[in-house]
């Protein structure tokens, strides 16, 4: 009996002596850094929320329309210029990313917090300009700092990753609006400063944690990303099903606490899935007789230095000659596809060309009808709690998809040898379909319109990002996914500003002319009618599907290097790990 209780406590007492080393080996893991890339992501998307506060900016500050759409166009151009981001990416390490987008995100959002609340003195418009341009470049460095690692780490995966994390920021508004409904109850300005501290602090909990790690492929990473995306569909379904009951029905303070239990459940499932996989690497690593499990507890890459002094004598001393040479030296002498571009050398190439020209085309057109949505509704006589749930629906879709877009062409590459931007030149064609059926509305057409531009928008994004991970390499991809979506706000602003927006004020102006009445006499132009946005819509239609003509030479281009193993470099890198 003694001896028995003695086995007893020595076997508790080698539990216990374990259990802090698999703390460690699960915080170092890969897949406890992608739970934590996916929570930094969730809270990455706070630019989807600028409807929800911009009245309480607007009544505060005393701004008129012009004065905030000036706001939202900084906002705009703030979250998707990442060029400096992804430099900084390029020379630093991730947590020092990370550190200066959490910084920016707080500083940007709390100085607007402020202004709002008018604990400081009501500043110049430039000033708001820059603060809320600062607050929502922060989301780049979040892009750069938890995207491009966990792309790095995972490269056979890449397309089921990018859909997996761009889901989850176009959830963000989602859980954003229930946590702050739970937290602050319905004040609007509060929203702000949650915007300001909650992403922030994230990126801070989980600095240290999200690096690059040593390539390791494991057999069933594919099944591990399923069971990711299980979660994330129950929890946009439940985001869903909140919102619309919320629309119906008045919730207490209490009920949304216990809505907000709910959402911060699905959001830690994915621990638990990163532990379970860590479990088995764990046990696999103590089998005896297995050394090359131990390479599974992750590590960070070796350095340029490092690399070199493995290499032999001659290619060392050739590799230190190449680095010499002047960066515009190659800007020509491309390598082959998949392998890695210098950043010129992408820059000017003509696949990045036809890249920007599609992207400049679909999302630019995508964005402009999701601005515009409010106004659509108004135009076509909906109520105003119909309106909000088309923009709802967008949100929700968006999530679709990305991951539906990031799942399906990885599963048509890897079965099929698809190439990814055919996929992109479908999105695009369902895109024109919603376009269409807001030139053209019918009865109760804009739901159906909401649901096809929200999932062909979200879709876009995480196809362009794999897009140039595969044809540019990984290298430089801080810099190249960062500058690939600069044609966003480019197409958003020639679209939006110069095109539909003329365009729904000419129409105004008729209707005013009919009346007999002149500018002057209205504070704010109102169309009302199925042809406020008819040639408008017609019009990014055409140019939607001249992108995804455009697209489809790039699928031409690109139809031998997709038949290949386009990830058979990785693979055998991690053959000889």
């Amino acid at each position: 009996m003694a001896k028995m209780g003695g086995s007893k406590a020595s076997n508790g007492s080698r539990k216990n002596s374990e259990l802090l080393p698999f703390a460690v080996h699960v915080v170092q893991g890969r897949w406890f850094s992608v739970f934590a890339s996916f929570l930094i992501m969730a809270g990455a998307g706070a630019t989807y929320l600028f409807g929800v506060y911009s009245k309480q900016i607007k009544s505060s500050l005393g701004y008129d329309q012009t004065t905030l759409n000036l706001l939202g166009f900084f906002k705009d151009l703030g979250a998707n210029v990442g060029v400096l981001s992804g430099l900084i990416g390029e020379v630093t390490p991730t947590w020092f990313v990370l550190l200066i987008g959490s910084a920016m995100n707080f500083a940007g959002y709390f100085m607007i917090w402020l202004a709002v609340t008018a604990k400081i003195p009501k500043p110049k418009v430039w000033h708001m300009c820059l603060y809320i341009c600062i607050g929502a470049n922060s989301q780049n460095f979040a892009n750069t700092g938890a995207l491009v690692t966990c792309v790095k780490n995972f490269p056979a995966s890449r397309g089921v990753m990018l859909g997996l994390l761009k889901g989850f920021t176009g959830l963000s508004g989602a859980i954003f609006t229930q946590i702050y409904l739970a937290v602050y109850g319905n004040n609007s300005k509060s929203m702000i400063l949650l915007i300001a501290w909650l992403p922030a602090a994230l990126s801070v909990v989980f600095v240290y944690t999200i690096r690059p790690m040593k390539l390791v492929r494991q057999p069933n990473e594919l099944r591990v990303f399923y069971h990711f995306l299980y979660v994330s569909i129950a929890l946009a379904l439940f985001l869903m099903a909140m919102i619309i009951v919320q629309k119906q029905v008045s919730f207490s303070q209490a009920a949304y606490a216990g809505s907000v239990t709910v959402v911060c459940v699905f959001l830690f499932v994915p621990l638990g899935i990163a532990i379970r996989e860590e479990l088995l690497l764990w046990n696999l690593k103590k089998q005896p007789g297995d050394p090359p499990t131990e390479l599974t507890i992750e590590k960070a890459p070796q350095t340029i230095e490092a690399k070199e002094d493995a290499l032999p004598s001659n290619s060392s001393k050739e590799q230190k000659q190449d680095t010499k040479k002047s960066c515009f030296a190659d800007i020509f002498n491309k390598p082959e596809r998949g392998e890695d571009y210098a950043i010129l050398q992408a820059l000017l190439s003509v696949d990045m060309l036809i890249l920007f020209i599609a992207t400049l085309c679909g999302l630019g057109s995508s964005l402009t009808a999701v601005d515009n949505l409010g106004q659509i509704g108004e135009s076509l006589g909906y109520p105003t709690k119909t309106i909000s749930s088309f923009v709802s629906l967008v949100s929700i879709w968006n999530y679709f998809g990305r991951v539906f877009s990031g799942f399906v062409s990885e599963s048509l590459l890897v079965k099929w040898k698809v190439p990814r931007p055919l996929m992109m030149t479908f999105v695009l064609l369902l895109s024109c379909a919603g376009h269409l059926l807001i030139a053209f509305p019918a009865p109760g057409s804009v739901y159906v319109a909401s649901v096809i531009i929200g999932f062909s928008f979200g879709a876009q994004l995480p196809l362009l990002f794999a897009i140039i991970s595969e044809l540019f390499g990984l290298k430089y991809y801080s810099t190249l996914f960062n500058c690939g979506q600069l044609a966003s706000p480019l197409g958003s602003y020639i679209l939006n500003v110069k095109v539909t927006g003329m365009l729904y004020d000419r129409e105004a102006l008729k209707e005013l002319a009919k009346k007999g009445m002149a500018r002057s006499s209205v504070k704010e132009l109102i169309c009302l009618g199925s042809q406020c946005y008819r040639l408008a819509f017609t019009i990014l239609a055409s140019i939607t599907f001249f992108g995804a003509l455009v697209s489809l030479v790039l699928v031409i281009r690109t139809r031998e290097f997709y038949k290949g193993d386009i990830y058979k470099k990785f693979t055998e890198d991690a053959e000889d790990a």
